[in-house]
């Protein structure tokens, strides 16, 4: 098997950075390495992490990229914000690696409103841009109307504007941002992949059904109007010349057609709903840019996608065994194994950490151990069963006190928590391990 080539996500606790993880963390191909200008949620989820980098306006972050780069034999990097992307492509040659994102030009053009309305104004509808002082001279019945800054994304800075008073104050705030008309329709997301050769691969929208700080948190795949949203696609990727996963943004305005709102050289934070099916943006972009030939495959069926915060812990915790009961704990009421507990078992085997299951099953009442674990296949787990008594106490068969104690009872956590001062956990605390 070939070396697998190693790439570098910068800034690696963004969205964009945390979906690049989730999509190629398996992967046989590359090995993934994080690195951020300021510890974030990233320092918790790349197991390889380099941190304290420049930020990007620094004079002295592209010498420090550099070192990361030859002291890691990088081999390729995966830009993570649009105005990084901007600064790593331009300064590729230097940096000594590739950078996965399209051509300079074209980041710079995705990178302004301003300027991909200019590129794409003769090929697809955009906006009607509008004039602060007009709007002023117009008054109130100008309004609604829309503002949002020419650089920028999250939704920073983009509102609603209701009234010349409304209008005054945020330019206040925002004194360069673009006025535009206000489009009254849904938001869709058209997820894109374009080949080396400049193909057109994949186009499909999304509706942005629910957005938390211009995060689509809950999406799914638009089936209606396919073609209109592709050939929306076609025009823009002929007219702008694109490498790999990109997306563009659009809201339908009064009269029902689709106007552009922006477009982007990277792939959509939430674009993991069609990962779902298949279509994996991140691996194909990593493809696409080493020359491996890329080609789709959707599988067909429904998709919803919702997102929340997640947790990442870590623990100044080491032990070398753990003592994990059953009833209740690795064997769930309704007969069901508890997987989330399991998973974090196997994690235990794959880094030489003893499991041992420590229970007072009734086998009369409860039917017997031995046989539960052969029938729910996870006998194997375990290198030690212990099977108590009902009437015996579990403190009085850990043998081991480099270890840690996971029972669903608090009277049981305590006792062992007093005698042998090893951390125990709830099932709710499996998760921080």
């Amino acid at each position: 098997m070939a070396k697998k080539k190693n790439i570098l996500v910068f800034p690696c606790g963004s969205e964009i950075a945390l979906e690049v993880y989730r999509s190629v963390k398996n992967s046989t191909h590359f090995n993934l390495i994080g690195a951020s200008s300021v510890d974030d949620h990233g320092k918790f989820v790349f197991e390889n992490y380099v941190g304290g980098l420049p930020f990007i306006t620094a004079p002295e972050f592209i010498p420090a990229i550099k070192k990361v780069v030859a002291d890691n034999a990088i081999d390729a990097i995966y830009p993570a914000m649009d105005a990084v992307i901007e600064i790593l492509k331009k300064n590729e040659n230097e940096i000594g690696c590739k950078v996965i994102a399209s051509d300079v030009e074209t980041t710079q053009i995705c990178l302004s409103k301003t300027k991909t309305y200019k590129a794409l104004g003769g090929t697809v509808k955009i906006p009607r841009i509008l004039s602060a002082y007009k709007l002023l001279q117009v008054g109130d019945s100008a309004f609604p109307i829309f503002a949002k800054p020419d650089i920028g994304y999250g939704s920073r800075g983009a509102k609603k504007i209701t009234s010349v008073e409304d209008l005054k104050a945020h330019m206040d705030q925002y004194p360069s941002c673009i006025l535009s008309e206000f489009l009254p329709g849904k938001e869709y997301t058209v997820d894109c992949f374009t080949a080396s050769d400049g193909e057109l691969l994949f186009a499909a929208a999304r509706e942005r059904s629910r957005i938390m700080n211009g995060i689509s948190v809950n999406t799914k795949p638009v089936k209606e109007n396919a073609e209109e949203f592709e050939d929306f696609a076609k025009k823009i990727n002929g007219a702008i010349k694109f490498r790999g996963a990109w997306f563009y943004q659009v809201k339908r305005n009064a009269d029902g057609e689709l106007t552009l709102l922006e477009v982007a050289s990277r792939f959509g934070g939430s674009s993991s709903l069609f990962r779902a099916q298949g279509i994996n943006f991140a691996l194909m972009s990593l493809f696409d840019a080493f020359g491996i030939p890329v080609s789709i495959l959707r599988n067909d069926y429904d998709v919803e996608m919702d997102r929340a915060l997640d947790n990442k812990y870590k623990l100044s915790l080491k032990y070398g065994e753990v003592f994990v009961d059953f009833d209740d704990c690795v064997y769930l009421e309704k007969q069901f194994v508890n997987d989330a507990l399991m998973a974090f078992l196997y994690r235990c085997i794959n880094n030489g950490i003893k499991v041992t299951l420590l229970s007072r099953h009734d086998d009369e009442k409860l039917g017997k151990l031995d046989d539960l674990l052969g029938k729910l296949r996870i006998r194997q787990v375990f290198d030690r069963i212990i099977h108590l008594d009902p009437s015996q106490k579990k403190i009085d068969f850990i043998d081991n006190t480099d270890s840690i104690f996971i029972d669903d009872s608090f009277a049981e956590r305590k006792a062992v928590a007093d005698k042998f001062h090893i951390p125990v956990f709830s099932l709710d605390m499996v998760e921080a391990l």
